[in-house]
C-alpha cells in the first residue's frame, strides 16, 4: 500500500462532515476491529453502529490510487463515515492485527480482475483506443436544433441593442427570463446560461452605471458566441465528420460537456504529471445553477496553471462530493486536459498524494515569470477574445510587495508596478487586510499566484493577489 496521508484521505471524504464523522469514530474508539493484510493492500475492520451487530468495512487498495470502498452500513454517503474513519484510524497510529484477506473480499477482486481483463481484450487490437462511432443523422439533428437556438439568441441581443440597456423594465426582463427556458429545449445549455447571466446582471440594484457596464460587457459576449458558434455549427452540419474544436472552449461554451474518451481521442491526455494546488475558492454560480469548488494548480514540471472545478447544481448539491483544499503533491498517472487556454482546466481518475517538500516551493519559484510587462501582454492579447477567460491567473515572480497610502504594488526586479487594486471574488477576504500580518520575508522576493480582469469602465486590467510562495510555504490570501 502506498504510504496514505490526512491529506488524501480528507480529499477522499465527500464533504467536511464527513470528515468530521470520520475522525469522531477514531477519537471515540468505534473500531473495536482493525485488520491489515500480509502485502497491506487492504484494510478492514468493523465499527459500533447504532444496532447489535457492528458495521463490516473495508478499504481495498489493490489498484494504486484508486481505493475500492466496501460497508455493510445503509448510508447512501460514498466513502461513507465508517470507511474515512478506518482510513483515519490507520494514519493517526492505530494499531492494525495482521489478519488473511476475506473470502467475500477475495471473491469480489477476483470478480474485478476478470473484469478489467475482459476490457481491456476488447480495447487491444491495434494498440490504440477504438474511435467513437458518430450516428450523423442524430447528430445534424441537434446541430440544427442548436442553430435554431443561436438564431432566437440573436434576435433576442439585437433587440436590446436597438433599445438601449437604459429601456429596460420588469416586463422586458421577464421576457428575457422567458426566453432562457425556452433555450432548454435547443441543447445549448452555455448560451442558455450566459443569457441567464445578463438578466442576473439587469436585475441588480445599485449604481446603474456600473450595471450598464457589466450588462454591455455581457452582450459583446453574447454577441460572439452567437456569431462564433453559429460559423461552427453550419460548418460541422455541411461536414459532419469534421472533429470536434478543441483549440478554444467554444464547444464548452456552447454547453458540451466533455467525456474522459473523446478527451483521450483528441489526444488531450498526459502520462505521469505531479500538480501543486496554489490557491482554492468555493463559490456560487446563480446563472448555471450550481455551486463550484474551484482550484488552481501549477505543474511542477512545466510551470502552467491549470484548474479544476467540481460542478454541483443545486437541486443534487447534497449527493455529490464537495471538494476541499489540497495540501499535498498529487501524482497523476494520466491528466486529462480541457480545451481553454491560459488556465486549461484539468481532471483524473487515479491519483497518489505525496508530502509537500521545500524543493516542491523552491520548483514553484523557479517556473513563476520574471517580467511583469510580458505577463501584462499575455493577457491583454489574451482577453482581446470576448470568449476568452474573463479571469486569467498567472504564476508571476516579485521583488517586493509595498504599501502605498491605502494601496498595495507588486514591483518586479526591472521596477515595472503592478498595482493590487481589486477584489475579484466578492465572497473573498481582501488581501489587503491579511498582508499587513505577514512577515517582511514573506514580502520580498517571492512568486505570487495573481488574477485579472479587464475593467471595463476605467479600461485597465484589475489585480488580486491569490497566494504567495515562499521557500518553505503557500500563503493563500483567497478563500
Amino acid at each position: 500500500m502506498a504510504s496514505i496521508t490526512e491529506a488524501y484521505v480528507d480529499s477522499l471524504a465527500p464533504n467536511a462532515g464527513a470528515m468530521k464523522n470520520g475522525r469522531d469514530l477514531v477519537k471515540k474508539n468505534s473500531f473495536p476491529l482493525l485488520c491489515m493484510t500480509g502485502d497491506e493492500t487492504l484494510l478492514f475492520g468493523e465499527c459500533k453502529g447504532s444496532g447489535k451487530e457492528p458495521y463490516r468495512c473495508s478499504v481495498d487498495f489493490i489498484q494504486q490510487g484508486n481505493p475500492v470502498f466496501r460497508c455493510s452500513c445503509p448510508s447512501r454517503q460514498f466513502p461513507c463515515k465508517h470507511t474515512l474513519g478506518l482510513l483515519y484510524a490507520h494514519v493517526l497510529g492505530k494499531p492494525f492485527e495482521k489478519s488473511d484477506i476475506p473470502p467475500e473480499i477475495a471473491d469480489k477482486r477476483e470478480k474485478a480482475v476478470k473484469r478489467e481483463e475482459k476490457k481491456n481484450a476488447s480495447a487491444a487490437g491495434d494498440g490504440e483506443s477504438p474511435k467513437r462511432k458518430v450516428n450523423k443523422s442524430a447528430l445534424i439533428k441537434k446541430i440544427n436544433a442548436q442553430l435554431e437556438g443561436l438564431g432566437i439568441l440573436e434576435k433576442l441581443v439585437l433587440q436590446l441593442v436597438q433599445s438601449g440597456l437604459g429601456g429596460l423594465d420588469k416586463k422586458t426582463i421577464q421576457v428575457m427570463e422567458d426566453q432562457v427556458k425556452q433555450l432548454g429545449n435547443h441543447y445549448i445549455p452555455g448560451a442558455q446560461a450566459e443569457l441567464r447571466e445578463l438578466v442576473l446582471i439587469m436585475s441588480t440594484e445599485g449604481d446603474r452605471e456600473s450595471v450598464y457596464s457589466r450588462g454591455i460587457e455581457q452582450l459583446i459576449r453574447l454577441h460572439a458566441l452567437i456569431r462564433k458558434g453559429k460559423s461552427y455549427l453550419e460548418q460541422r452540419a455541411a461536414q459532419p465528420e469534421l472533429p470536434m474544436e478543441t483549440e478554444s472552449m467554444l464547444e464548452e461554451q456552447l454547453g458540451h460537456a466533455w467525456q474522459l474518451a473523446e478527451l483521450r481521442e483528441y489526444g488531450r491526455a498526459r502520462p505521469e504529471t505531479e500538480l501543486l494546488q496554489l490557491s482554492f475558492i468555493s463559490y456560487t454560480d446563480k446563472a448555471r445553477g450550481e455551486f463550484v469548488d474551484a482550484g488552481w494548480w501549477v505543474d511542477l514540471r512545466e510551470g502552467t496553471i491549470h484548474t479544476t472545478r467540481n460542478l454541483r447544481p443545486f437541486r443534487a448539491a447534497k449527493s455529490i462530493k464537495e471538494e476541499d483544499t489540497v495540501h499535498a503533491v498529487i501524482q497523476t498517472g494520466e491528466l486529462f486536459v480541457y480545451p481553454g487556454a491560459p488556465n486549461a482546466r484539468v481532471r483524473w481518475e487515479k491519483g497518489e498524494f505525496r508530502d509537500v517538500c521545500e524543493k516542491d516551493y523552491r520548483a514553484v519559484k523557479a517556473l513563476a515569470a520574471p517580467s511583469f510587462a510580458d505577463v501584462i501582454k499575455r493577457v491583454k492579447n489574451g482577453i482581446k477574445n470576448p470568449l476568452a477567460d474573463k479571469n486569467p491567473v498567472m504564476l508571476i515572480a516579485f521583488q517586493a510587495v509595498e504599501r502605498i497610502g491605502d494601496t498595495y504594488i507588486l514591483r518586479d526586479t526591472q521596477g515595472k508596478q503592478l498595482p493590487v487594486t481589486a477584489n475579484i471574488w466578492a465572497a473573498s477576504l481582501h488581501s489587503g487586510s491579511i498582508l499587513p500580518l505577514l512577515h517582511g520575508d514573506d514580502l520580498k522576493d517571492q512568486a505570487a499566484l495573481v488574477m485579472f480582469r479587464h475593467d471595463i469602465e476605467s479600461g485597465r486590467l484589475a489585480v488580486q493577489l491569490m497566494s504567495i510562495i515562499t521557500d518553505r510555504r503557500i500563503i493563500r490570501l483567497l478563500y
